[in-house]
């Protein structure tokens, strides 16, 4: 199948990302979300983050201008019905994804392919909600999108060749590098890097170490570009919470247990850079540990 037209539900932190590397890779591109307003702000900050990559020489004006044109939103859902691709990037719960697949699927033509970009859901469980599981895959992109060059590809029990050859040519068509997982919580990424921040909360809450020494000694001894705690703040604590929950759950191995330094970071709102604290306080010119 020959994918021009993409879907993009959510316009959140990795949905406007989404969008900006489908349009400037000659897709149309039709960015859904309940808020008028989210889509303004997605809108202004694809402009700036094209506008940086024009000021860098990566891209010219032209395509700047090309790729902006190549993107509409809509605050109506069923609009997305005539894509060839839709990407849901909605909030990391699988409830809120359920309903959204719920009330698209009646508006798809019967040969779209639906994704969900879910960096732990179940994709066979996803999939078996909506009436397409053969034509249904995950297609979990990395934050920031428009930088990262890696996308997990995870096929559910169900997904048929076709729609698996039909997204590695996207990703290709894209400029980007596809992992294959199995459908199994977390698949790759998080599997791998979930633990290792939470490990990394478990040695702030014992006391080993505070949150600068930590992250320097990762970014130090290990050569790691961000300390686990800083990463965990760029990623949002609430969704590194979620993560982990999905494991827990999904393995029932204790070795997955979210710390409960984790759990109150998010009971009170701290989540990271978005919310303007978490490990760090980023409320003023520097941020500044908040342990």
């Amino acid at each position: 199948m020959t994918i021009q037209t993409v879907g993009v539900i959510g316009a959140g932190q990795m949905g406007n990302g989404i969008a900006h590397v489908f349009a400037q890779a000659g897709y149309d591109v039709l960015l859904t979300d309940i808020s008028a307003e989210a889509l303004d702000k997605a809108m202004a900050l694809i402009e700036r983050n094209l506008d940086r990559q024009v000021s860098r020489e990566k891209i010219s004006a032209a395509d700047k201008d090309a790729a902006l044109a190549r993107i509409r939103t809509t605050t109506q859902l069923s609009d997305l019905g005539q894509s060839d691709l839709v990407i849901e990037a909605a909030t990391e719960r699988e409830t809120v994804k359920q309903a959204i697949f719920a009330d698209l699927v009646p508006h798809l033509k019967p040969d779209t392919i639906l994704t969900s970009n879910t960096s732990s859901i179940s994709i066979t469980r996803l999939a078996s909600r909506t009436d397409r599981p053969e034509k249904f895959m995950g297609f979990h992109f990395m934050n920031p999108v428009p930088v990262m060059q890696l996308v997990e590809l995870i096929r559910g029990i169900a997904t048929d060749d076709a729609t698996y050859q039909t997204l590695l040519e996207v990703v290709e068509r894209l400029g980007k590098t596809p992992a294959t997982a199995e459908d199994f919580p977390a698949f790759i990424v998080n599997r791998i890097l979930m633990p290792m921040i939470n490990e990394a909360v478990y040695t702030l809450y014992e006391g080993v170490g505070s949150v600068q020494s930590i992250d320097l000694a990762m970014k130090l001894g290990t050569n790691h570009p961000m300390g686990p705690l800083e990463l965990a703040d760029f990623i949002g604590l609430d969704t590194c919470l979620a993560i982990m929950n999905v494991l827990h759950d999904g393995f029932a191995d204790t070795k997955y247990r979210p710390c409960p330094l984790l759990t109150k970071y998010v009971e009170a709102g701290w989540l990271g850079r978005k919310t303007g604290r978490g490990f760090y306080d980023y409320r003023g010119d520097t941020p500044v540990p908040t342990r």
